[in-house]
């Protein structure tokens, strides 16, 4: 080959490898580690049998066709890693603070590589604790409020929200993940008990909050850790995709063809379409928790998430499917997620389309058959 072919073979190759590249579908799964719902399955198991349950969870992956896990490394202000500014969870030993004898992300990374699935560090940006009575780390003590049996991290405190920018930039600066992404807790989701609005934060509003009504002050608390997370991630390692799993319909009339009962603009003080618009996310996975043709339809919620209207920057867009609908009282039939996959697919415009599973558990169970109906996708 002389040196004018190679040059034209090197060309193609590298061009079609950035496009190909760029265009491969994301196909996840979340692990969450909260309760000790995926991973561990409980608390106080050998190092070596956690172990054995992440190869077992990146293998039922890589059998269904997966290619990424959203790894819940941060249930509650506290690190299922070696974290410098956090203690160990809870959910790993039974006591926070108390090592594993090895580092669960690091392991996740090193299987998951084996099998080629990429590992996404999953972050609760503001729980402190799941439930109030455990033993929990004391740090900005003076900016958790309890809300109904869980404790919360005030997103009005300035100190808060570079600590999670802290916590973040440590884990991107010390493991090869492929991205970090937030879940939907931001304020409370409201309840009978707290109210939509009736978050505890009012010493802060009247330090910070300025000539600013409540809630844009409260929206704004909010898209500023978005957009220091996204420019911290950055900065370190550009590779490193920033994503958010907002609940799943922005507000009410979001789309016009579509129920809302909860209002997550003006009930979570969550704007990821501001997220969108700004360019401050590599993507989003809206919870899209529904039935398709329901009063809360999965394909007019998908076309509305990919739309011009709420995305002008075609920022990849990967629904959030509830695999686990398939059992307990919804009983979803498996051709529901079948349709549900081929809708994600016909949607358009897809950029570089996917989805991501609510949980990795049903798969492992292959609930209905849905682990060979993921590989029928491939």
């Amino acid at each position: 080959m002389n040196s004018r072919a190679f040059a034209i073979y090197l060309f193609v190759t590298v061009f079609f490898g950035i496009i190909s590249a760029k265009a491969e579908v994301l196909k996840g799964a979340w692990v969450a580690t909260v309760y000790n719902l995926n991973f561990p399955s409980h608390a106080g198991l050998s190092a070596e049998i956690q172990k054995a349950q992440i190869r077992q969870i990146v293998e039922a992956a890589a059998r269904s066709g997966l290619n990424a896990l959203m790894v819940q490394v941060r249930p509650e202000s506290d690190a299922l890693y070696a974290s410098r500014l956090e203690p160990w969870s809870r959910y790993l030993t039974g006591i926070q603070g108390t090592g594993p004898g090895y580092d669960p992300l690091a392991y996740f990374i090193r299987i998951g590589r084996e099998h080629g699935i990429a590992v996404h560090a999953w972050i609760n940006p503001y729980r402190a604790a799941a439930n109030a009575s455990e033993a929990r780390s004391r740090q900005l003590n003076g900016a958790v409020h309890r809300v109904g049996n869980a404790l919360w991290m005030d997103p009005g405190d300035p100190a808060v929200r570079d600590h999670v920018v802290k916590v973040v930039r440590d884990i991107v600066e010390r493991y090869p993940v492929a991205g970090v992404i937030l879940d939907d807790y931001f304020y409370p989701y409201p309840t009978r008990a707290f109210p939509s609005g009736s978050f505890p934060d009012h010493s802060f509003y009247a330090k910070y909050g300025g000539n600013t009504g409540l809630g844009d002050w409260r929206r704004q608390n909010v898209n500023l850790l978005i957009k220091e997370l996204h420019d911290a991630i950055k900065e370190t390692r550009p590779d490193v995709q920033f994503g958010v799993s907002p609940f799943g319909i922005y507000r009410k009339g979001f789309p016009a063809n579509v129920i809302a009962e909860l209002d997550q603009y003006q009930d979570l003080f969550a704007d990821p379409v501001a997220w969108l618009k700004n360019g401050w996310v590599d993507y989003l996975s809206p919870q899209l928790y529904w039935r398709d043709k329901s009063p809360q339809s999965f394909s007019a919620l998908l076309e509305w998430w990919r739309s011009p209207e709420a995305n002008p920057r075609q920022i990849p867009i990967y629904p959030s499917i509830a695999i686990d609908r398939l059992g307990g009282s919804y009983g979803w039939p498996s051709s529901e997620i079948a349709l549900q996959l081929a809708i994600e697919m016909s949607i358009k415009p897809r950029s570089s389309g996917g989805f991501i599973l609510w949980n990795v558990g049903s798969l492992m169970e292959n609930k209905k058959g849905v682990a060979v109906l993921l590989t029928r996708q491939r």
